[in-house]
């Protein structure tokens, strides 16, 4: 350890007789390094502070040093630190720490989590200073920031989380904010017929990194939004996400109803009236509760129509703080809002009638001094048509200047959904442009990988990572140790899906061979195909099943077999999505197809993980153009993963011919049965024509070259391009700083 180092010594180690510090040389003038007597509570005190800020999840050599303490409580506390070191008195948890010599490293992530915290040098200090005094306010209905975590569904919510993270890192002065559902969304599990059940949870406040909110006066902050019906009453949670605070409001208080005690209960369940209130909550409480807290916003995003009332508050603000008209408020707002959509279809954007928009924004339109018409008025495309009902994503983009969608071909869906709103604009003129999602690469890519990365690329290459050079170096690794490293993360993930699936049989009191079978299930030199999303119609997870025969004849050949992983959840409403997983999961009683497709529950952010790091190629086959961007292939991506996907969302603008598959040439018809037979045949096609052969065409080595060849084709045009940090980056150029008054940018994608 040199002089410069920490020396850290706990008080039970110097008792044994270890030194606890080392006199410098006699040569040289060095006073002795500093000690640090790391008591048991000071070493329990640090490793809370490290579980109590989300900063460790992206961190994985901190992530580990959680596992250590103990791996099999680890896994089975969902990989939850603070549930975790509730077990540990600060005794034991030091016994354990000297046995595993972790003292050093617990100093050095804390140590380094400080740094972070205090850093001054970041990417938003030099490109978009004028954020320093002029914060912007993220508003999203869930966060996908780690499974311990359960505020998320889905797509929506990983991508939210995913941008919080990348704006910490980039340094960017922003707050988010969203609803506490204390029952998260729910526990997947499929019975003996393959139909699934939905379980609820209650979550622990105490074993979450939450903490009362506490506003400028110096008390927990409680808001109240008043409705036709009586008031509703919040109080507000503070999570830490690296340099990132989330806010989020639970109606679980004294003063409301029973009803409404209920009312973040649960993610998107309930009716039309409890939808209504939640976003009322999420929208006018979230930025009640940013005021009470002192915080000025420059900007307001809006991720989603989901938090759009958020406008009407800050409006409404407007004009009792600054006494400007109700025009004036609303031209201010506009001016610092961005909207963001993610929904490529009509029917998929909040509506709501007449008389619940009444019942809930009656008190916000009397303070506005609009009439009941003016106020429909903004949620209709045709403000007279009194038979249209108020939508959420009309009112998002009136109210605000800056509006994009989530990918270039979503941009152009969405130009021509809205176009009504600018009938005096040609459709290519429709101010909705588009930013495509990307994912927060910490988060995502494996151990390995990142070893692999860290002694190949620049030093500090993380915070460059979304520059294309830095990923060209990924050629100059040796093809046999790429191939290494992505088979060693495929036998973990194998290893992960045998747990799951014979866990799975025993709970539904399978026989004792089928038990076993599970334990044994998919085979490590076979190509495994992955499908993990959502399971609504649209997205077809059936399309690869249209030839049963075609299909298990790639599957049982002899000489070049195929084995596929499904995983995904249906909401509880969406009868059609559960027959497409009964459907899929009880492929399981076919003995053709047994040991070669299986079903992995419960999908959330651990299952995403084990798939994308381990799948050899990840299958996307949603109907055209049905698909706003999709993210999860642009995780395999970053592990090398090659994706096969239908060129839609994200990989309509993504695929050149050399980094992947294309499903079919990008053409639909007009009848949805037309097109899904076409897409199915083209998907057998490309399966059987171009990803087995080139799978399994190996040199003497036993190495697939030109396979490789393409995952480093994958990785350097496509890691950087689709990160979450060149997402932020390019919101922050084009909507962020205009917004707050800085200067403006085309929205548009590299």
């Amino acid at each position: 350890m040199s002089q410069a180092e920490e020396v850290v010594v706990s008080t039970s180690r110097s008792a044994k007789g270890v030194s606890s510090s080392r006199p410098a040389p006699a040569t040289t003038t060095l006073s002795p390094p500093r000690l640090i007597e790391l008591s048991p509570q000071n070493l329990y005190d640090k490793c809370m502070a490290l579980a109590r800020n989300l900063w460790w999840s992206w961190h994985p050599e901190v992530t580990n040093m959680f596992r250590e303490l103990d791996p099999i409580r680890w896994r089975q506390l969902d990989h939850n630190p603070i549930a975790l070191l509730a077990e540990f008195t600060p005794e034991r948890l030091e016994a354990r720490a000297a046995e595993l010599v972790l003292y050093s490293r617990i100093n050095q992530a804390y140590r380094r989590l400080k740094e972070y915290l205090a850093g001054e040098s970041t990417w938003s200090n030099v490109h978009a200073g004028v954020l320093g005094s002029k914060p912007v306010v993220y508003f999203s209905a869930e966060f996908g920031i780690h499974e311990s975590v359960p505020i998320y569904s889905g797509g929506l919510g990983v991508l939210s989380g995913d941008h919080i993270k990348s704006a910490s890192g980039l340094g960017i002065p922003l707050v988010a904010v969203g609803l506490f559902y204390d029952q998260g969304y729910f526990r997947q599990q499929l019975d003996i017929d393959g139909y699934q059940h939905e379980e609820y949870l209650q979550s622990r406040v105490e074993a979450l990194p939450i903490e009362p909110a506490i506003g400028a006066d110096g008390e927990p902050v409680m808001v109240q939004i008043d409705t036709r019906s009586g008031t509703l009453f919040a109080k507000v949670w503070k999570m830490s996400v690296g340099r990132v605070s989330l806010y989020l409001l639970d109606s679980d208080v004294e003063g409301n109803k029973p009803e409404d005690r209920e009312l973040t209960s649960r993610l998107y369940g309930g009716d039309t009236r409890v939808r209504i209130r939640q976003e009322l909550v999420l929208g006018i409480g979230g930025v009640k509760a940013i005021r009470a807290m002192g915080i000025v916003p420059g900007v307001y995003h809006l991720n989603e129509g989901h938090s759009v009332f958020a406008t009407l508050e800050a409006v409404r603000g407007r004009m009792d703080r600054d006494g400007y008209s109700y025009d004036e408020s609303v031209r201010r707002v506009a001016r610092q809002t961005v909207f963001t959509t993610h929904t490529p279809v009509p029917a998929g954007h909040d509506r709501f009638d007449s008389g619940l928009i009444e019942e809930h924004l009656g008190p916000t339109r009397d303070a506005l001094g609009i009439s009941h018409d003016q106020l429909m008025g903004l949620g209709r495309v045709e403000p007279h048509n009194h038979n249209e009902p108020f939508c959420m994503t009309v009112l998002g983009l009136k109210l605000s200047r800056r509006a994009n969608a989530v990918s270039a071909l979503h941009g152009h869906v969405s130009r021509k959904m809205w176009a009504n709103l600018w009938p005096w604009r040609i459709e290519e003129e429709v101010p909705i442009g588009h930013i495509t999602n990307g994912v927060h690469v910490p988060s995502w890519l494996s151990w390995q990988m990142l070893q692999l990365y860290d002694r190949i690329f620049p030093v500090n290459w993380m915070k460059r990572m979304g520059e294309p050079d830095i990923w060209q170096k990924i050629y100059e690794v040796d093809p046999g140790e790429l191939w290494e490293t992505h088979y060693a993360l495929k036998n973990l993930l194998l290893q992960f899906v045998r747990r799951r699936v014979s866990r799975q049989c025993r709970r539904r009191g399978e026989s004792d061979e089928a038990v076993e079978m599970a334990r044994t299930v998919l085979d490590p030199n076979i190509l495994t195909i992955g499908f993990a999303r959502r399971f609504a119609t649209y997205k077809r997870a059936d399309l690869v099943l249209g030839d049963i025969d075609r299909l298990f004849a790639m599957i049982s050949d002899p000489d070049r077999p195929i084995q596929i992983i499904f995983a995904g959840k249906a909401h509880p409403a969406d009868e059609p999505g559960k027959g497409l997983i009964r459907k899929i999961a009880n492929l399981r009683h076919d003995p053709r197809l047994a040991s070669r497709i299986v079903f992995v529950e419960d999908y959330d952010i651990n299952v995403c993980r084990h798939l994308i790091q381990g799948v050899d190629v990840w299958l996307n086959n949603p109907r055209r153009p049905l698909e706003a961007s999709g993210t999860s292939g642009q995780k395999v991506v970053l592990n090398g993963g090659l994706n096969c996907s239908i060129l839609d969302g994200w990989w309509a603008e993504a695929f050149d011919g050399r980094n992947g598959f294309a499903i079919g040439r990008g053409e639909t018809h007009l009848n949805d049965e037309i097109t899904d037979r076409r897409d199915g045949e083209a998907l057998q096609k490309v399966l059987q024509d171009e990803v087995i052969p080139l799978f399994y065409d190996r040199d003497p080595d036993g190495l697939p070259r030109e396979w490789i060849k393409m995952m480093m084709n994958s990785i350097s045009s496509l890691a950087w391009r689709f990160s979450a940090h060149r997402m932020v980056m390019d919101y922050a150029r084009a909507c962020y700083v205009p917004a707050a008054g800085g200067v403006s940018c085309d929205m548009t994608n590299r």
